[in-house]
């Protein structure tokens, strides 16, 4: 009985010592299948990314996701040249095409995102039927982000551009028809919240609006609305050409449409980041 006794004992602890050493075996290996990825970002999108990186969905990718922060849209482009991160999370096609073009740079787009409306803003009219003659309207004074303010303007009725005004670098000299002379400054868009008093009608980006205590979904006197003529505004994922087809990173765009990561923007950004989800290629064929 005595023996008896032993051998079952024997039995439980060789069942529990294979049991931990299949449970570490298995860690180990999961450990060794993960794949370590450098996302470059900043501001709200950093957030974002944070969050997935922190999530269990990343790990399930097999992914270990480290978010560097960089402030500044060329540095963010120039830490991706560099290698310095293996992807960034921050800009637009538009945007991206206007980088290139300046750098002489071949990044690319993996995977779309989301589009920021950007919003026409207002302390003085409550809509753009109420603009006067003559009022002064700031613009981004960046290429990408006044081309994209010009044809929003457009839309709205207040402007007329060119048949051939460049998505990514037009400007206001691309105006043909200004019925109401609208008067243009340039600024630095990041100041767009703070000079609202100081002029007629703003043009300001949704993360800088955001940021501003704005929301573009109620605060906007016009906003822009997804069609053929803002997708240079559709947000992206970067990186060089020869990582483009990266297994790894071709995981992150997967990552970025999950229903976990939606509930938490639009918690967080008041429903201001749109999702996108369209065909990567096609889109970054026409907007170049």
């Amino acid at each position: 009985m005595k023996n008896t006794i032993k051998l079952f004992i024997l039995l439980g602890v060789l069942l529990v010592t294979g049991c931990t050493n299949q449970e570490q075996k298995s860690q180990v290996e999961a450990e060794q299948e993960t794949t370590k990825v450098v996302v470059g970002s900043v501001g709200s999108d950093a957030e974002i990314w944070q969050f997935i990186a922190d999530s269990d969905l990343a790990k399930a990718a097999g992914l270990a996701i480290e978010v560097k922060e960089i402030d500044g849209g060329p540095q963010l482009n120039n830490a991706t040249v560099e290698k310095q991160v293996d992807v960034n999370a921050f800009q637009s096609l538009g945007y991206l095409v206007s980088f290139n073009k300046d750098s002489a740079e071949e990044l690319v787009p993996i995977a779309t995102t989301y589009m920021e409306p950007m919003g026409i803003y207002s302390e003085k009219y409550q809509s753009v039927d109420e603009v006067k003659d003559g009022s002064l309207v700031a613009l981004a004074d960046n290429p990408a982000n006044t081309a994209r303010g010009l044809r929003l303007l457009e839309a709205s009725g207040l402007i007329t551009l060119s048949d051939d005004f460049d998505a990514g670098t037009g400007t206001p000299s691309d105006i043909i028809e200004n019925p109401k002379n609208l008067e243009f400054k340039l600024i630095d868009d990041t100041t767009g919240p703070r000079i609202l008093q100081d002029v007629d009608l703003a043009l300001i980006s949704n993360t800088v609006a955001f940021e501003g205590g704005l929301n573009v979904l109620k605060d906007a006197i016009f906003k822009e609305e997804i069609d053929k003529n803002t997708k240079p505004s559709i947000n992206v994922l970067v990186t060089t050409e020869d990582r483009k087809d990266d297994p790894a990173l071709q995981k992150l765009g997967e990552l970025y449409h999950t229903q976990e990561v939606k509930d938490y923007s639009k918690e967080h950004f008041g429903g201001t980041k749109v999702d996108v989800q369209e065909n990567n290629q096609e889109l970054w064929e026409s907007v170049q």
